[in-house]
């Protein structure tokens, strides 16, 4: 792994900033923080921790290798770090819109999504089984252009910094012209909704112009309550669950489904059956319109999915 590593620097930063929002919290949303769903978070962000100590040195070591058949040599220019930021950010894009809609690396990336709160403690619930994805893979190509693996893992960890500021809900908007262009809280509260009008949207990282791009950007709407969590809320702080649940129900269908399906169960998006008995969120999304008369605005009236009954 490379000598620096800047994530490693930032934690006391974290643990002052999540510091600061629970005062915040106590002050002026008292319902912001949960102790048991905190717990749970911070013993995420300590097994990621030692999932990528275990398995982090293996990828870097594969980089590595694939690096001396690098088609350029581009060095370390002080351009070189800023073209590698962008692209490694775009690629980050692509691995978290990859995460939400195929269910074997949903798998994975829905523990980041569990908490049905929304917090900067939120963002240490990082994957302990990511390796088993093997979304390193969206790395290659950078590593074949001739970014040192190095570099590139140093700018992913300023991209992982980065995006621990924007999990609060004690920051509203920014101005215009960085909410135009850079993730921020608002951006990120809606992907971490559960509510129709949001599902799959914002994957950006630092830069929201991915999402304009690529069709996938949503702005918060002030007057609709964003409901945080997954679709089928998980009810329980029971860590282990909250880690495997994933696993275990890709392995449940794919027992039950007949075989011309069993892979479906592991390649398509996450809530696709091959009998219909669950929705995918395009499909919520769709309902949702249609019942809305098309028109994507606010139904106060009802959420189909999560109600607050469904909270932890």
């Amino acid at each position: 792994m490379p000598d620096f590593s800047p994530t490693e620097y930032a934690v006391p930063g974290f643990v002052a900033l999540v510091l600061i929002e629970m005062i915040w919290a106590w002050r002026s949303r008292p319902d912001a923080y949960e102790p048991r769903d905190t717990l749970t978070s911070l013993a995420f962000g300590l097994g990621s921790t030692v999932s990528g100590l275990l398995f982090g040195g293996l990828f870097f070591a594969l980089y590595l290798w694939l690096w001396d058949y690098r088609l350029f040599d581009i060095g370390w220019a002080w351009w070189a770090w800023i073209a590698c930021f962008v692209l490694d950010d775009l690629k980050y894009y692509w691995v978290h819109r990859t995460g939400h809609r195929v269910r074997w690396f949903w798998a994975s990336h829905v523990n980041h999504h569990s908490s049905q709160h929304y917090n900067l403690s939120t963002a240490l619930r990082q994957t302990w089984t990511g390796f088993l994805t093997l979304g390193f893979a969206f790395a290659l190509p950078l590593v074949l252009l001739g970014f040192h693996p190095a570099m590139i893992a140093i700018c992913g960890g300023f991209n992982l910094i980065y995006q621990f500021w924007i999990h609060t809900e004690a920051i509203d908007r920014m101005p215009r012209w960085f909410e135009a262009v850079m993730n921020t809280p608002s951006h990120h509260r809606v992907h971490h909704a559960t509510n129709p009008r949001y599902l799959d949207r914002n994957y950006a990282g630092v830069f929201i112009v991915w999402d304009k791009l690529f069709g996938t950007f949503e702005p918060e709407v002030k007057d609709e309550t964003i409901r945080y969590g997954i679709v089928k809320q998980l009810g329980s702080f029971n860590l282990l669950w909250a880690v495997f649940h994933e696993w275990i129900g890709i392995v449940q269908d794919m027992w039950r489904a007949p075989w011309k399906h069993k892979l479906s169960y592991l390649l398509r998006e996450p809530g696709w059956t091959h009998d219909g008995s669950r929705e995918t969120s395009d499909q919520i999304r769709a309902r949702w319109l249609e019942r809305s008369g098309g028109a994507e605005k606010p139904v106060a009236s009802e959420n189909p999915i999560a109600s607050e009954a469904e909270a932890a």
